[in-house]
């Protein structure tokens, strides 16, 4: 990401991304007031994650979490393109309950950038490419999300059962801890619809409550989550997306990140704070290690569905 000089301040900054020239304003604004977090600290993490991040989001119909003035202000969910979106940004029309709308697809570092320029600070994506379609899902997805009494040292138990599960059927999980309390599971697939996704994921959520009816729950009420986690596997449901691996999330006070981990580091999780990272740590852990989630984007461990 090169700078021009044109116009330059604090606050704004023309750069060049990609060959494509993006105005980026705001960059001085606090997006997270607790850990001081500036919009031009979330646009740099950007920047350097997109290639890790890149592999898991393309060719994908995003949606986004919008909080332009930051965690203090509003923020909503947002699938169309924000307002001033660039016209060379990636469409894709997509069938909703209320009809045909046109969503982004983050193809490149400039995309990225210029919709996190916009306050999307926060990507989601389906389980399926828009080239294959909803009835072509590539890969599979539970979200373990810990209810009052539960955390994430619980979601990694009940995770290292799934794997072996999974493992059972042919399929391979990869973590990736969520950025917020949970804990997402990808296994990658041969293409198949949502239903029939959606149909072996809660079979698989099923079995585990029956397992361990004391641990887990598939029932969304929170009455009956006190103390379980709740394995959410509607997700996989061709209408619903999942916070992209690597994206920011925007918690309260301090910036989250959809980090992929190994199962080691999901097996020795002790506490929370052991698989929390900020975006600094995953860029760290990037350098070090490359990413650990790289074989969901290829080939060699994707497998069909039982």
């Amino acid at each position: 990401m090169s700078t021009s000089s044109e116009r330059q301040s604090p606050e704004r900054q023309v750069v060049e991304v990609e060959g494509r020239r993006l105005s980026l304003s705001h960059l001085d604004r606090v997006l997270f007031a607790a850990s001081g977090h500036t919009k031009a600290q979330i646009l740099r993490y950007y920047a350097a994650v997109a290639p890790a991040m890149l592999p898991h989001a393309r060719g994908r119909a995003a949606s986004f979490v919008r909080a332009p003035e930051g965690t203090g202000g509003e923020s909503w969910v947002a699938k169309t393109p924000p307002n001033g979106s660039p016209r060379w940004v990636p469409r894709v029309p997509v069938r909703h309950k209320d009809g045909v709308a046109e969503q982004v697809m983050i193809d490149s570092m400039a995309a990225l950038i210029a919709m996190a320029n916009l306050g999307a600070y926060e990507v989601h994506v389906p389980q399926w490419t828009a080239e294959a379609g909803p009835d072509g899902h590539d890969r599979l997805v539970l979200d373990l999300d810990p209810g009052p009494g539960a955390d994430l040292v619980v979601c990694c138990r009940v995770a290292q059962r799934l794997r072996q599960l999974l493992a059972d059927d042919g399929l391979t999980a990869h973590p990736v801890v969520s950025g917020a309390k949970g804990l997402h599971l990808y296994a990658p697939v041969e293409a198949a619809s949502g239903r029939a996704t959606g149909h072996y994921a809660k079979r698989l959520a099923t079995a585990m409550t029956n397992e361990h009816p004391g641990l887990v729950v598939v029932s969304m009420t929170k009455a009956e989550r006190r103390g379980k986690v709740l394995i959410d596997w509607s997700q996989n449901a061709s209408a619903k997306t999942t916070a992209a691996p690597y994206t920011v999330r925007l918690l309260p006070d301090r910036p989250g990140v959809a980090a992929p981990v190994t199962w080691d580091e999901v097996a020795a999780c002790a506490d929370p704070g052991d698989l929390a990272f900020t975006p600094e740590e995953v860029l760290d852990r990037l350098d070090a290690h490359g990413d650990p989630l790289a074989a969901l984007a290829g080939n060699d461990t994707r497998a069909p569905l039982p």
